[in-house]
């Protein structure tokens, strides 16, 4: 008769694989969303969308987004390995579903199936890092960020060209493939990582949105990523409008993001030797402006300026807003806890402009408007930037640690 099964601990996880699924992950954050702006018109053609209905769908997976960062504590009750798997199978299942309903329904739907997945691994993930490479973890970090912009370039650059040989459906649908190999590698991960994660308590959450500063770091953070959606849901129509073609407008688009790449690595290095943010923040804010300016009063005499300019703006603002974020943050609870707020907030504000932007261009036919009003927006981040100087950052930190201890 043979004895007990011997209950062997998981086999230690190699920092190079744990490096592959990262990346493998991180890459298919953002197809699903960026394969909307570059297969636009011809959706709108098969369907009969309205611009205002079609901007739902990059809407409605960020608001997703929000929501579940506002959530975390749910969110992280499932557990690393429960809660990343079943955000994977929705991206992917999301992504296939599009290849067999292309009714409005049925892209809205997958839209917002699509983004609780990508919700729920961007909460996920930091903890999988951490727990699975704690030394390293901030490396990680740097090169997930990269992959997420990789995809994106990619995705803006190849379906225009996919499109033109499979039509826009089997293109959308085409997505779901590279998820397969992520999810797998993920699944051979999970076993090395704990079953279930330590949700921040609810107090903490409550404690945090009664303080002005982390509401106005949270408008901050919605401000910059509504320029983020903006141009990722409209940037290639609005250059289709003035005559491209979708293969030229998506490559342009590509370059965009790959400045936002090349950026957003650079911006590491920066904020080691600069601990007031504020002048980065100045710098990649006021280069946004320069890209919108030329966007609206010569977008074609100025469009490869204008792709570098924003490309820098929105690829640094994104990184420094963050880190300008845990600047605030005395401990790492504090950390976990403020983040989640201010990109929860932050995203609910963000998903709200590719809907307005689509409404602005069916009511006033162009995307001008759109342009502008995100540059007064974008211009009322300069007087909120210079309030986030040292001291003050330094009189949160104490202001909260008193919070916490009485």
């Amino acid at each position: 008769m043979s004895g007990p099964a011997l209950k062997l601990p998981p086999a230690p996880l190699s920092p190079l694989f744990l490096l592959a699924v990262v990346v493998a992950v991180g890459l298919n954050l953002r197809p699903p969303l960026a394969t909307v702006g570059p297969l636009l018109e011809s959706l709108r053609a098969a369907t009969g969308m309205s611009y205002q209905a079609a901007g739902l769908l990059t809407t409605l997976p960020v608001m997703a987004m929000g929501a579940l960062a506002l959530g975390s504590a749910w969110v992280l009750r499932l557990g690393m390995r429960r809660g990343m798997s079943i955000g994977l199978v929705l991206i992917l299942l999301a992504s296939a579903l599009r290849g067999v309903w292309a009714e409005p329904a049925g892209l809205l739907l997958s839209a917002l199936a699509v983004g609780i997945g990508i919700a729920l691994v961007q909460v996920l993930l930091p903890g999988v890092m951490k727990a699975g490479a704690p030394a390293a973890a901030g490396r990680l970090m740097s090169l997930y960020v990269t992959a997420i912009m990789a995809g994106a370039a990619l995705t803006a650059a190849l379906a225009p060209l996919l499109s033109a040989g499979l039509g826009w459906q089997a293109t959308m649908a085409l997505w779901a493939l590279p998820v397969l190999p992520a999810l797998l590698l993920w699944r051979r991960c999970a076993p090395a990582l704990p079953a279930v994660a330590v949700a921040p308590t609810a107090s903490g959450g409550v404690a945090v949105a009664r303080r002005l500063r982390a509401w106005t770091l949270a408008l901050y953070f919605g401000i910059g990523t509504s320029a983020y959606t903006l141009i990722l849901a409209w940037y290639v129509p609005y250059y289709q409008q003035l005559g491209w073609s979708a293969q030229q407008a998506g490559l342009l688009l590509a370059g965009l993001t790959a400045c936002e790449v090349a950026v957003g690595l650079a911006a590491s290095w920066a904020v080691a030797r600069w601990h007031d943010r504020r002048l980065l923040l100045v710098a990649v804010i006021a280069a946004s402006l320069a890209g919108l300016a030329c966007v609206v009063l010569a977008p074609l005499a100025l469009a490869i300026p204008a792709m570098v300019l924003l490309g820098f703006g929105i690829g640094g603002l994104f990184p420094l807003t963050l880190v300008a974020t845990l600047d605030h943050a005395g401990s790492p609870r504090e950390a976990g806890v403020l983040v989640g707020f201010v990109q929860g907030v932050g995203y609910l504000i963000a998903g709200c402009m590719p809907f307005l932007a689509g409404g602005l261009r069916d009511a006033l036919g162009g995307f001008e408007p759109a342009w502008m009003a995100m540059a007064g927006m974008m211009l009322v981040m300069l007087p909120m930037t210079w309030r986030l100087s040292p001291r003050s950052v330094l009189a949160y930190g104490a202001a909260a640690a008193a919070t916490a201890a009485a």
